[in-house]
């Protein structure tokens, strides 16, 4: 398939220029920067769907799965080599519906509750809230907890987090003792709700806020634990939704969030995970790459109530939503994960990094066997994992969480791709990503995605002031931008060594084979 490939200007925030013969440039900005990309913004998230939770992460300890006290050991050993930073629960549209003191005591006393957003299917609460919070000590995770405002009261809420963070002489923290467990937990992160606009009530944003006031009001901060409440935000291109918020919540709130999916539509088929063409590949990187207009126009009304940027942005749900695997459960929403979705993964974590003044967390949707997850684990439970090429893009990247942000401005080519119903004039869509940062050390991390299916990138980087003795590398790339793996085939996407980068007179170039992405470091 021939691409053309279209001069541009200025075009995104690190600014796109053009160029002409598969020569890219980039210049690193060395002055003094203090925007720290937070580490949250490599979180992930935990719902209550599919076999994400039951056969994910918790197959409990009787299981013939090796797991250590019930989580799956596989699971757990790769997501802390993720160095996981903060985990979400129960959901997702499955918070508003779940009442915590049902997943608490005795697991056999424990009653059994329908999952009617997903499926329909019958759970037995066998993990619940000490199930959770154990789970993120193990990681060594911030908990972030979703809070039931659609179904559940004030009261409810309420207890919970005296449950939780409260190492008084209360009422719940003398049941959790009753339980098992002495000290309390620390819970920095509570969602007041989820997609209140949706699955989480169908409110109003006027309704839900007055909600939100009335029921972050009582949740307390518990024997110095101190709560980062969040409002339950917009879906996507919803910005009267945040308009409203600000206007009528303003600084009661610490974050406010915002779901954005790398999906072709609502209804309908939205195209198999695996089985797609190069107009569609080229389609999903459009979208996935509109997010950084997303976050610019909801941050531009934000600034007009907190221009000092007190109040963060999370964009606790995001990632790629295809159809479900043919022969999966219906509603459990198990898709699998080729290189198309390392991409998006790759280039929707370096938008974040040039919006850290604002984005102060994004959760991954989902952790296992759900959407765009990390890992995948055989559903008929014969034991078997996989990662996925999402996971890798994360485990590449990892060296960017806590590090500090260095602007970038790229010279490259671009070309136009179709639009959907928010772009109708259709999109243009730069052949390279990058970011660069420096950590706590002084080494610098560039992360540098080619996005042509074609052509390689030859890219020439000016260090500026900085004079690194030596460069090492890693690049995921791919046969074809359609592969994954699989239980048969769990390695053919992996990361390997990158060797074709050469070190000199204070620039860098490299050679990005099309379809790769590419992590270096430099010391």
């Amino acid at each position: 398939m021939n691409h053309k490939l279209i001069a541009c200007g200025l075009m995104l925030a690190f600014g796109l220029y053009a160029s002409a013969d598969n020569k890219a440039q980039i210049s690193i900005s060395t002055a003094e920067s203090k925007q720290v990309i937070h580490k949250e913004i490599y979180g992930q998230f935990a719902e209550h769907l599919g076999s994400c939770i039951y056969g994910g992460l918790w197959v409990g300890e009787d299981s013939p799965i090796p797991n250590v006290n019930g989580y799956r050991k596989d699971v757990l050993e790769a997501l802390k080599k993720l160095q996981v930073p903060v985990l979400r629960w129960p959901g997702g549209c499955f918070a508003d519906e779940y009442h915590w003191m049902d997943g608490i005591g005795p697991r056999e006393q424990r009653p059994k509750m329908q999952n009617n957003n997903w499926g329909g299917t019958i759970e037995d609460n066998s993990f619940g809230t000490h199930e959770f919070l154990n789970l993120c000590e193990m990681l060594g995770c911030e908990p972030y907890i979703s809070g039931n405002v659609g179904s559940g009261t004030v009261e409810e809420l309420a207890k919970w987090v005296e449950y939780m963070t409260s190492d008084g002489d209360t009422p719940m923290a003398a049941l959790r003792r009753k339980n098992g467990r002495e000290k309390a937990w620390k819970v920095k992160f509570l969602g007041v709700g989820n997609e209140s606009w949706g699955c989480g009530g169908n409110m109003r944003p006027e309704y839900y806020s007055d909600l939100y006031r009335r029921y972050s009001t009582y949740c307390r901060n518990y024997d110095g634990n101190r709560l980062y409440k969040i409002a339950s935000g917009a879906s996507d291109y919803d910005y009267n939704w945040t308009r409203v918020l600000m206007d009528n919540i303003g600084h009661r709130m610490d974050g406010v969030s915002l779901h954005y999916y790398t999906v072709t539509g609502w209804s309908g088929s939205k195209g198999a995970a695996t089985k797609f063409s190069d107009e569609d590949y080229y389609w999903t990187m459009g979208k996935c790459l509109e997010i950084e207009d997303v976050i610019e126009r909801h941050s531009k009304i934000m600034d007009k109530k907190d221009p000092k940027k007190q109040i963060g942005l999370l964009v606790d749900e995001w990632g790629t939503w295809w159809d479900e695997e043919p022969g999966t459960v219906r509603g459990h929403l198990y898709q699998q994960n080729s290189m198309r979705d390392a991409f998006v993964a790759a280039l929707t974590l370096n938008v974040f990094h040039r919006h850290t003044d604002r984005v102060r967390m994004a959760n991954i949707a989902q952790v296992v066997n759900v959407l765009q997850s990390m890992i995948l684990t055989d559903t008929k439970g014969t034991g078997h994992m996989v990662l996925t090429p999402t996971y890798h893009v994360f485990e590449m990247y990892k060296g960017f969480m806590g590090a500090t942000y260095l602007p970038l401005e790229i010279k490259c080519d671009s070309m136009d791709v179709r639009g959907d119903n928010h772009a109708k004039g259709g999109r243009r869509i730069p052949l390279l990503s990058a970011s660069a940062a420096r950590q706590k050390d002084g080494a610098i991390i560039i992360s540098m995605a080619n996005v042509s299916l074609d052509e390689t990138q030859d890219v020439e980087i000016a260090l500026g002031n900085i004079k690194p003795e030596n460069v090492s590398g890693r690049i995921l790339s791919c046969k074809s931008v359609t592969d994954y793996n699989d239980f048969e085939h769990p390695e053919n996407v992996c990361p390997r060594e990158f060797k074709s980068v050469k070190l000199s007179k204070g620039t860098l170039k490299a050679s990005i084979p099309a379809k790769s992405i590419v992590v270096l470091n430099l010391k």
